[in-house]
């Protein structure tokens, strides 16, 4: 694995964890408050996502297409999604994460074959 491959899945990795708490963490945390402070806040979190996702893609991008990248993202999403509503947002584990993960599989082939 290239040094720019780990970089850039890190990044994104923590980028991501950012922005699921930014999109769902205030339907745990904040749903007895307005909406407009749940969004306020989930603005500040995806400010702290982006800080890493611009960088990550702009150091993935010297290596990758932009469609690598963005399959890269869902493999990533889907990775750190499960466990978050799993263990955090307390959801029941489902088939359908598993079929997803196999359609993203699907689509890594697609995508980074030469």
């Amino acid at each position: 694995m290239s040094f720019t491959l780990l970089k850039t899945i890190i990044l994104l990795s923590i980028s991501n964890l950012f922005m699921l708490f930014a999109w769902y963490g205030h339907l745990k945390n904040l749903s007895s408050k307005p909406w407009i402070i749940a969004a306020l806040i989930s603005w500040g979190i995806a400010l702290i996502e982006y800080l890493f996702q611009v960088p990550a893609n702009r150091i993935g991008f010297t290596q990758f297409d932009l469609a690598q990248l963005k399959i890269l993202q869902e493999v990533i999403t889907l990775v750190i999604f499960v466990p978050f509503a799993v263990f955090y947002m307390q959801q029941p584990l489902k088939w359908d994460y598993l079929w997803a993960g196999l359609c993203i599989l699907g689509a890594v082939y697609f995508i980074f074959r030469n």
